[in-house]
């Protein structure tokens, strides 16, 4: 067998590296998007196709992508021109490291931006900001928030700075310390909340809304938009989960592990509509509120709630933390990169990726204010100029293209002994099944999401 060892390190334990790509994987989408989007999209039925999705789409990939990463032991550039020239075939395979890398490197700069918002606005339920407003006052609070480029520099820096110092720790004392923390402390607010909404008032129209399929409001962009999410919710396709899988043990299980973290990333989300939607529905405003619900929409009900402040408070640190942990996933596979191939000490490293990133970020936070301008893009249109570009770029062109890279070369490019080897399952049912899922199910299934961003289905 083929043993490589990390120069950076492995973590301590398979829990370590569950509960690390989780918290990649558990971000802003699970909190902030899927539940607007099920509420877009008619609640049950979207959740039921959503879930079929994340198996035959999600799981094939991050299985793929977490083999490759310990495969290789290296950044993702690294990784795949070492094992593209194990299998025989061209160092091009190297560019689907470094579309990884830049979209990571992208998405970040934008994600600190959204945030820094979710840090602002813990700070304004806190202080009692958002009390007793109606809707027109809060869509003000907002608006005056995201208009101002200095309180978004102020809450972008902050967050560039908290996950910059994480990463400069390195594996077992930065990244696996943090996740450690963050991630039981993600899951207990969670389930604090889920208590506060049990008691809303609003519990039986909200579950009935999540968890009763009416499949008549199935359509076919709720589910190109279902197959999109799943996919995108496990925060694969930009060479995070690789990365963190070139840190597993060699003795972990990847398919386990993987299910696992797919699983948990899915409870989340389940949970954050569980909170969401009988809070949304106690106080008579509407779940297809769109990316305004949590902004927006949440707090008007936090505003008219008793103990609105503290929860609404708890709900927004929820939020914090789950894009904490998400961010800390996209800054590593360059500091990585450039630890290995330009002999940097990984202080350094962080430091030039971080401000590199911090620095493209205001082009995001000028977006909303100074730079903005409309745009149309296949028939929608867009009015926060670079923020939607880059958003864009990223979601519609890059993940998919770099998830689906990541599948064929999984099963089509490298040797099937290697995979077997590397996946240490045996040659048998569960193996084949999951062959051919991303061999020829998964491939499809990305081609439709990517074609869907496309604007050409």
């Amino acid at each position: 067998m083929t043993e490589r060892t990390s120069m950076h390190g492995q973590w301590s334990s398979r829990l370590a590296f569950i509960l690390a790509a989780t918290g990649s994987a558990v971000g802003l989408g699970n909190i902030w998007k899927f539940p607007y989007i099920t509420g877009e999209y008619g609640g049950g039925a979207f959740v039921l196709v959503y879930l079929a999705c994340v198996v035959a789409i999600g799981l094939p990939v991050m299985i793929a992508e977490v083999l490759i990463g310990r495969r290789g032991r290296q950044s993702p550039i690294n990784t795949m021109r070492c094992l593209a020239k194990e299998a025989g075939r061209s160092r091009v395979w190297s560019l689907l490291g470094w579309t990884g890398v830049l979209a990571g490197f992208l998405i970040l700069s934008y994600y600190s931006v959204i945030a820094g918002w979710a840090m602002a606005y813990v700070f304004k339920a806190g202080s009692g900001v958002l009390q007793g407003l109606d809707g027109a006052a809060v869509g003000s609070v907002f608006s005056a928030l995201v208009s101002d480029p200095v309180q978004l520099v102020f809450w972008h820096s902050l967050f560039m700075l908290m996950t910059g110092l994480v990463i400069a720790r390195g594996v077992q004392s930065g990244l696996e310390r943090a996740v450690r923390v963050l991630m039981p402390a993600l899951f207990a607010l969670l389930l604090v909340l889920l208590g506060y909404a049990l008691t809303s008032g609003g519990v039986a129209r909200g579950f009935d809304f999540l968890f009763s399929p009416d499949l008549s409001k199935l359509s076919t962009g709720a589910i190109l938009t279902a197959m999109g999410h799943a996919f995108f919710t496990l925060s694969l396709g930009m060479g995070a989960i690789m990365m963190y899988g070139s840190y597993l043990p060699q003795d972990a299980s990847i398919a386990k592990t993987s299910l696992v973290i797919a699983g948990l990333d899915t409870l989340v989300a389940l949970l954050a509509g569980m909170v969401i939607f009988p809070i949304v529905f106690a106080n008579g405003l509407e779940p297809g509120a769109g990316p305004g619900l949590i902004f927006q929409t949440l707090p008007i009900a936090f505003g008219q709630m008793p103990w609105g402040g503290f929860f609404g408070t708890l709900f927004f640190l929820l939020l914090v933390f789950a894009a904490w942990s998400s961010a800390i996933s996209l800054i590593e596979p360059a500091v990585a990169w450039l630890v290995e191939n330009h002999d940097m000490g990984r202080a350094r490293a962080t430091l030039l990726v971080a401000l590199s990133t911090w620095f493209l970020g205001l082009a995001s936070v000028l977006s909303f204010s100074d730079w903005a301008f409309d745009f149309s893009f296949l028939g929608a249109q867009k009015e926060n100029g670079i923020f939607d570009i880059l958003d864009l770029l990223t979601s519609n062109f890059m993940l998919p293209l770099g998830g689906l890279a990541m599948a064929l070369f999984a099963t089509w490019v490298m040797r099937r002994a290697d995979v077997v080897e590397e996946l240490a399952m045996g040659d048998g049912a569960g193996f084949r099944g999951w062959y051919y899922l991303a061999r020829y199910v998964t491939p499809v299934g990305l081609v439709f999401i990517f074609l869907n961003g496309l604007g050409l289905l």
